[in-house]
């Protein structure tokens, strides 16, 4: 089996885990008591930890190996779902949260993730980049998927599988983990970096382009932390009184309309590039989901919901091609490693910040998320557009008016 086809299983086995706990880690929550500033305190601690593991995955994933470190992810993911299955302790699950081994979402999964686009990249031609990390993400939406509907969807699936209906589910993680650390180790030498880091921090030439592009992503992350899955699961329970069944079967929606948006974009970003569909699906499903909470109805906050999913993924393949394809070989995992820091750096605010603005207005964070990834969104158009990509997916010229570092052609 193809190194790809490995990590694409290494990510669906963690997605399957992710999308259980996105439905029933809110449940779970409320249903022991905890309030809302509790949960949003708990989800700050899974970020914040995303982010710490994530800087050190940049400057010493490489140096130590990424099967390795790809490995020793997978066994940490085994411990925290084996505390996080068998206690209640709200200072030990914090702590265990600081590992950055879980996550409030399905697809992007901090260090994990820097590590898989790095050996993706180098595992494939640049002008299948799209398309490939586009599959990529498909298939850990359609396992996060499987995961959500187990958890809240028919009572016969979720008894077949074996999987218990409360906490103890993230004793799940554990044979996960095993299978996940089992495939890491089984990678071959190539998804190695094949030349020496140019520095401590694994950047060089392309520092400039790095921290513009790391800035930005800040600012999208900070907006996503106002609407986490779990959060939006917190949020559909108390304006509606939405049943675990009812949420898993949403939850599961959401995952095959993310898969079709995953699929779509990189046919999309073939025919009208990396950027352009980055940006012109991000804008629309970001006024879909500023609209949520005015919706009347629960049919029609669910319809607004599943439209925004549609739309709402399109620019996470797209945005993990245009990275690797703007650095050389050597600092791909550390451009991948400090640009996903920066959106866990800032992400922890997000859920904080929702639990405070819930406490002014019910709907307050779908608002303020949507007007800050617009923002994000229009900046990002404004900065890059005149930075093409040529057919092969390397940096062709620069406009000095945008202030990035050009990254000249036939580095792969």
């Amino acid at each position: 089996m193809p190194d790809v086809q490995r990590i694409f299983v290494a990510q669906g086995l963690r997605a399957f885990a992710y999308g259980l706990g996105s439905v029933l880690l809110g449940l779970t929550l409320e249903e022991r008591g905890w309030s809302s500033t509790e949960l949003g305190a708990l989800l700050t601690a899974v970020v914040a930890g995303t982010g710490l593991m994530s800087v050190v995955i940049g400057a010493f994933g490489d140096r130590l190996g990424r099967r390795r470190s790809y490995s020793m992810l997978f066994v940490g993911l085994g411990l925290a779902g084996l505390v996080f299955g068998l206690s209640d302790n709200f200072w030990l699950l914090a702590i265990v949260a600081l590992t950055g081994t879980l996550s409030t979402e399905v697809v992007e999964s901090g260090p994990f993730t820097s590590l898989e686009q790095s050996m993706i990249a180098g595992s494939v031609p640049p002008a299948l980049r799209g398309r490939t990390f586009a599959m990529y993400n498909a298939a850990a939406t359609i396992a996060g998927s499987a995961g959500a509907l187990a958890a809240g969807g028919p009572s016969l699936l979720r008894d077949s599988l074996g999987l218990p209906a409360d906490e103890r589910f993230f004793l799940t993680l554990i044979p996960v983990a095993l299978l996940g650390a089992m495939v890491a180790l089984s990678l071959s030498p190539s998804v190695e970096t094949e030349a020496k880091r140019t520095s401590f921090a694994g950047l060089g030439r392309s520092r400039s382009t790095v921290t513009r592009l790391a800035g930005l992503f800040a600012v999208d992350s900070l907006a996503g932390g106002f609407v986490v899955q779990a959060f939006i699961a917190y949020w559909f329970r108390l304006k509606f009184g939405v049943s675990p069944e009812v949420l898993g079967l949403l939850f599961f929606g959401v995952g095959v309309m993310q898969t079709a948006s995953f699929l779509a974009a990189g046919r999309l970003a073939e025919r009208f590039g990396l950027l352009n569909t980055m940006i012109f699906s991000h804008i629309p499903s970001n006024v879909l989901l500023a609209a949520i909470p005015f919706a009347p109805t629960l049919a029609v906050a669910i319809a607004l919901l599943l439209c925004r999913q549609s739309l709402s993924q399109m620019d996470v393949p797209t945005r993990q091609a245009y990275i690797s394809n703007l650095v050389d070989p050597p600092e791909r995992t550390a451009a991948a490693a400090y640009t996903n820091t920066a959106r866990y750096v800032v992400r922890p605010m997000g859920p904080a910040l929702a639990a405070v603005a819930q406490q002014i207005a019910l709907g307050a964070p779908f608002v303020i998320a949507g007007t800050l990834k617009i923002g994000y969104d229009l900046t990002l158009w404004a900065w890059f557009r005149r930075v093409p990509l040529d057919d092969g997916g390397e940096e062709v010229t620069a406009v000095a008016a945008s202030g990035v570092e050009p990254i000249a052609p036939g580095t792969q």
